[in-house]
């Protein structure tokens, strides 16, 4: 027997196999494991709505935050700037100020401009109303996944039902505490808004009226922190969370958390300008539509960061944090339908799938030895040598083994298999030819490797696009499909050539093919 770099690496391969197999086969406290999904381990299922018609109000209000900086930083006076629910309007003072207004409008995109003397009415396009729908529910699913995976659970499935519906399965979750603390992570609309208090009026907002308040362009918010008290803002937000480009936990003077934003150069320079101009004035930061806070403003405050207090506990804090870091909702969701699901059905799906994979595992194996005898054995090496890496590896990216999954496991193994029986017929092809030992194994692998490779590229080209475009449990078949492509690639082709390398002078020395290959020896 003689060693060869083929050999080498193959053992290589299968200690990695085993070393980082063994945490999650024997669910060891220390290690990289595998995690189950919802079907294997229960967890959660919801079906969420998401109310886009709120994202259209949202962008209204969005485009009269523009014309309200627009027109200050250019000295414009307008009046009864003030978003509506189809529309907004407002009118201008100056008519020599028109061609201004009607240049920044122009750059709008989706919006449609009504003039009637002074008075401009701006409403969204029928086209741009469907597309902010339509981009709420694509965003808000968006939003929903980086916030789970921030939450740290594995592999989430969020995914689209129909037009305005999400469905999402979060396994694991098996606790009250863990249930609330998700539903509140994915529900919260995480809307950051910087806004100006009414300097004139603040005094009056407890004799004031929602409608009163309307009138005036303001309206009438609760203090986060303090209950029963209010405050009168302006409607229209100096700006909003969409310049937000990081979050953070932080810790105040009295060492309490806190967190620490900072804004894009857009939302910087907004929130510089105003600041410059209302010194003196107060600033009041609104998230989900509470006053936080609402400082005074001393200076001109730029390099557009700044701080979110608040009477949090460090976990609300860091929950907090993933909700602005993965950005605000377009539109408020809403539960449609909720339901916990049992681990007695994982553990039964479990049972069975285990009960498939051994039984179709055991079948190939005495399969390969009674019709291949000892190149069988070499082949049921490789076999074992292909699970094990499958394991490790979905082990070391913290993969998520679903019902699926499984199956992809059990039709990996007849995939690594085929790639054996195709190698062992080619070799005994060609011992039938009366060729020697060293050319049959030589020629046999290189007039078997370009089938094998045909067939697994085009396997895992097909395994690429399910991942892509598939969701949840595809994936997870998709992902056990390509690393078992990959690892009996490694297992078929390179540790079984260099199994047969150094076990060549001893096949040859002894002549009996039908131990070795199981073919009679006069063939």
């Amino acid at each position: 027997m003689k060693l060869n770099y083929r050999i080498v690496i193959f053992a290589a391969t299968i200690v990695f196999g085993i070393f980082f197999s063994i945490p999650s086969l024997l669910q060891t406290e220390k290690g990289a494991k595998i995690t189950l999904g919802l079907d294997l381990q229960g967890g959660l299922h919801m079906l969420l709505g998401v109310k886009t018609e709120e994202a259209v109000k949202s962008r209204l209000k969005s485009i009269a935050s523009g014309i309200k900086h627009y027109t200050d930083k250019n000295d414009i006076l307008i009046d009864g700037l003030s978003p509506k629910a189809e529309s907004v309007m407002f009118s201008i003072l100056d008519v020599d100020d028109t061609k201004l207004i009607d240049v920044m409008l122009k750059e709008i995109e989706g919006i449609k401009v009504d003039v009637s003397a002074e008075d401009y009415k701006i409403s969204l396009t029928p086209e741009s109303v469907i597309s902010t729908k339509k981009q709420s529910v694509d965003q808000a699913i968006e939003t929903i996944r980086n916030r789970l995976d921030q939450f740290g659970l594995a592999e989430p499935t969020v995914a689209r039902q129909g037009e305005e519906k999400i469905l999402v399965e979060l396994p694991g979750i098996k606790t009250q505490e863990e249930e609330q603390r998700a539903r509140d992570l994915i529900s919260r609309a995480a809307k950051l808004e910087m806004m100006a208090l009414d300097e004139d009026r603040k005094m009056r907002v407890y004799q004031m009226t929602e409608s009163e308040a309307a009138s005036y362009g303001d309206v009438i918010l609760p203090d986060a922190a303090q209950e029963g008290v209010k405050h009168l803002i302006k409607e229209i937000p100096i700006l909003d969370g969409g310049m937000l480009t990081d979050a953070s936990v932080g810790f105040d003077q009295s060492n309490r958390p806190q967190i620490n934003f900072s804004l894009n150069a857009e939302g910087a320079q907004i929130f510089g300008d105003f600041t410059g101009r209302n010194v003196g004035n107060h600033l009041a930061i609104v998230l989900d539509g509470e006053v936080y806070s609402a400082p005074v403003i001393n200076e001109r405050i730029g390099g557009g960061s700044g701080q979110i207090s608040g009477n949090y506990t460090l976990q609300e804090a860091q929950d907090l944090a993933i909700a602005l870091r993965s950005g605000a909702l377009l539109a408020p969701i809403y539960m449609m339908e909720k339901r916990s699901v049992g681990p007695s059905l994982g553990a039964d799906s479990i049972r069975a799938s285990l009960i498939a994979l051994l039984g179709g595992f055991l079948l190939v194996v005495i399969f390969m030895v009674v019709y291949y005898r000892s190149a069988g054995v070499i082949a049921n090496i490789a076999l074992i040598a292909n699970l094990f890496i499958i394991l490790a590896v979905m082990a070391l990216f913290g993969a998520t083994l679903t019902l699926p999954g499984m199956a992809g496991i059990v039709l990996t193994v007849g995939m690594a298999v085929d790639a054996n029986v195709i190698i062992s017929e080619r070799i005994r092809e060609l011992l039938y030819q009366g060729v020697s030992i060293h050319k049959a194994i030589e020629q046999g692998y290189e007039n078997a490797v370009r089938a094998i490779l045909d067939a697994n590229v085009t396997t895992l080209i097909a395994a690429v696009v399910l991942y892509a475009y598939g969701t949840g449990a595809i994936k997870g078949f998709a992902i056990t499909i390509s690393i078992g492509i990959l690892a009996s690639m490694i297992t078929a082709i390179l540790g079984t050539h260099g199994i047969y390398t150094m076990l060549e002078s001893r096949i040859s020395k002894s002549h009996d093919k039908a131990f070795w290959f199981g073919i009679k020896a006069d063939r």
